[in-house]
């Protein structure tokens, strides 16, 4: 009985966890366009339903029954299933990720973590790299020219930029200790890592940037230069499907600065409002990236490179030969 109660809950929280993931995702949608709306002085999305709230049904639904072409010259198996790969590998990341402390249910103690793995960390580098490959596959197997430069742009952007956010976190695995999420979570009980580990901080939001091909960094898409890249051959669902990868990946990035950085569910109040201040965290972390895709403009790609390979990474690794020294001598 006490196992199929423990399955029973693991269940519940796989279901919820995704079903609200998703419902954040598409109405993150809606918060983008209306943010970048008032920022260039416009109303954003107001037409379909009260202050527009129901756009994204809207968006889903017209994506639902949109014509689904595939190209002739696309390499059919990789190209069906490069945007469930992305998606596939952005979901997976929250399995991780603790959104709030222990609580008792059904008189069982119950971690709010899908799966507390004591190897969380690597786990979330290795399926980071997994969904880059959507990307890289996605733009490979349309056949198309600009497909093939988004992906080889991808590519090295992820390689890139990768060293220096593995680096960016190695700081935070020495003050804490430990690679397990959850225990990186209760090191910053006293003050969180962002007071002790600013430059770590600021470096992962930066690397972070690049992984998920949010502006400056947007250079598998370059609307302007490649038509759209990497998906320019996608349409109907599965073109759907990488924009949702795309934002659910946007919210794990910021899920995992929450958790590394910002004390996770940590907050004044009862625990129970754990989740609650998990979720205000990392929608803080969203409105951020939001804010500076409204302000900042695409880079070009090879300064894109000689940022990370020359200032980024050197950076990084002095960073964490610093703060190695300060834990060494007891300093944090």
């Amino acid at each position: 009985m006490e196992q199929l109660i423990t399955l029973g809950i693991m269940v519940v929280k796989n279901i919820v966890v995704v079903c609200v993931l998703m419902g954040f995702v598409a109405y993150t949608t809606l918060l983008e366009r209306k943010l970048l709306g008032r920022l260039q002085v416009r109303p954003g999305p107001n037409r379909v339903g009260p202050f527009g709230l129901l756009q994204p049904i809207a968006d889903g639904v017209k994506s639902f029954f949109k014509e689904d072409i595939i190209p002739d010259e696309a390499d059919k198996t990789l190209y069906v299933l490069a945007p469930g790969i992305s998606l596939f590998a952005a979901l997976s990341m929250f399995a991780v990720i603790p959104f709030g402390p222990t609580v008792e249910l059904f008189g069982q103690q119950v971690k709010l973590v899908i799966a507390d793995l004591d190897t969380g960390l690597l786990y979330l580098l290795a399926l980071a790299t997994l969904g880059e490959y959507g990307v890289v596959l996605g733009g490979w197997a349309s056949g198309n020219k600009y497909g093939v430069l988004g992906a080889l742009r991808a590519a090295a952007q992820m390689i890139s930029y990768e060293c220096a956010l593995g680096l960016a976190v190695i700081g935070t695995i020495i003050i804490a200790g430990s690679i397990n999420l959850s225990e990186i979570v209760n090191a910053q009980a006293g003050l969180w890592f962002v007071v002790k580990y600013p430059f770590g901080f600021i470096f992962y939001l930066v690397a972070g940037l690049a992984e998920i091909n949010r502006t400056p960094f947007d250079m598998p898409e370059s609307e302007s230069e490649l038509a759209c890249g990497f998906n320019i051959e996608y349409s109907s669902m599965k073109f759907a499907t990488f924009m949702i990868a795309e934002y659910a990946h946007m919210f794990t990035v910021a899920a995992i600065v929450t958790t590394l950085f910002l004390g996770g569910w940590m907050g004044p109040g009862p625990a129970y409002l754990g989740p609650l201040w998990f979720i205000i965290k990392v929608f803080a972390i969203i409105f951020f990236f939001i804010w500076e895709r409204g302000t900042y403009p695409r880079a070009r790609y090879d300064h894109i490179m000689h940022f990370g390979w020359k200032f980024l990474l050197p950076l990084t690794l002095l960073n964490v030969v610093v703060t190695a020294a300060l834990v060494a001598m007891g300093v944090l």
